[in-house]
């Protein structure tokens, strides 16, 4: 009965608003459109979007998950995500992460006070679901205890990458052996503190996080009093049975906020960070990430050897001009 009860309790919110302008190339070459990557059959046979709709789907209920949207991808949400318009809450723009986040939260916060928010990248590959969807169970009932923390899960890292944020761990959470307070939070740091903090046994961050819809709220408001006060104003409205707008007035002058950056690094002392098993992690954020990531085995999708054939500059240039060419 208790986990039926937890169960009820928890949201998701899946972030599918980006651009993806980094992986523009690669994504036309294999749509021949300019579609943002989570709307993208990258590999799997399914859309990012919809590998990360499952992946939420195995600790919450299909029916308590929103979906962080921008109004001007409307032609390739609206077909995928066709089945649950009262769960889509769509931005009037894209204004970074902790926008996405918080307006959402808003809604859940309406919805049920006392609700555990799951937070989940759309556009992120994991070698092993399995092991992912335990990491985030494993969250879930760290956060029934550490009511005013935010969980992050983190990944251990293979080099000592640039483009990523790193979370430096500090003691180990009582009962939990594989989660620690956070003692740092650096945003792509450069490469002589990307290589410290590789050496120091620091984690990559996923992005996914899991709390108390509260602990967000109020780990938001003292980094950001303005951007909480700005979408309070200006709820998500909807008719029965139709997706969630913000109003434009809510976005009206609102800057680009990224929440790793602005936020969880100015606000480490309420987070904690679960360590991901042998799980291998990667944000697919530029080409040749994504190429690394799917490399070799069962999952190399067919446009691989197309894209490796093409050198680099070549198929810039070539793909920039399918797109000159409409």
């Amino acid at each position: 009965m208790k986990t039926l009860i937890d169960r009820r309790k928890r949201w998701g919110i899946v972030l599918a608003g980006g651009e993806g302008e980094r992986l523009r190339p690669l994504t036309r070459l294999i749509s021949g459109d300019d579609r943002p990557k989570q709307f993208c059959r990258l590999y799997g046979g399914m859309t990012l979007l919809e590998q990360a709709r499952r992946r939420a789907q195995q600790s919450i209920r299909a029916e308590q998950i929103l979906f962080s949207l921008t109004r001007a991808h409307e032609n390739f949400y609206l077909h995928e995500l066709a089945d649950c318009p009262s769960q889509r809450v769509v931005q009037p723009r894209n204004r970074g992460t902790a926008a996405a986040i918080l307006s959402s939260l808003l809604v859940i916060a309406r919805k049920d006070q006392n609700a555990t928010v799951a937070v989940f990248p759309s556009d992120h590959h994991y070698s092993d679901e399995n092991a992912m969807a335990e990491a985030v169970e494993r969250a879930f009932e760290l956060s029934r205890r550490e009511t005013d923390s935010v969980i992050l899960l983190g990944a251990k890292p293979h080099d000592a990458e640039v483009d990523y944020g790193w979370i430096q761990v500090g003691s180990q959470v009582h009962g939990s052996p594989d989660s620690f307070l956070v003692q740092g939070f650096h945003e792509k740091p450069a490469p002589l503190v990307a290589r410290f903090l590789f050496d120091q046994g620091s984690l990559w961050n996923t992005f996914v996080m899991v709390g108390k819809v509260f602990a967000f709220l109020e780990m938001i408001c003292s980094a950001m009093p303005g951007l909480l006060k700005a979408l309070q104003n200006f709820p998500a409205v909807h008719a029965p049975g139709e997706e969630l707008r913000i109003a434009d007035a809510a976005y009206a002058g609102l800057p680009s906020i990224d929440l790793s950056g602005q936020v969880l690094s100015t606000e480490i002392q309420r987070l904690i960070v679960h360590r991901l098993g042998p799980v291998t992690w990667s944000d697919l954020g530029d080409c040749e990430q994504v190429l690394a990531a799917l490399s070799g085995g069962d999952m190399e999708p067919e446009w691989a050897t197309t894209w490796r054939t093409m050198k680099p500059p070549t198929a810039v240039k070539r793909l920039a001009a399918l797109a000159a060419l409409g």
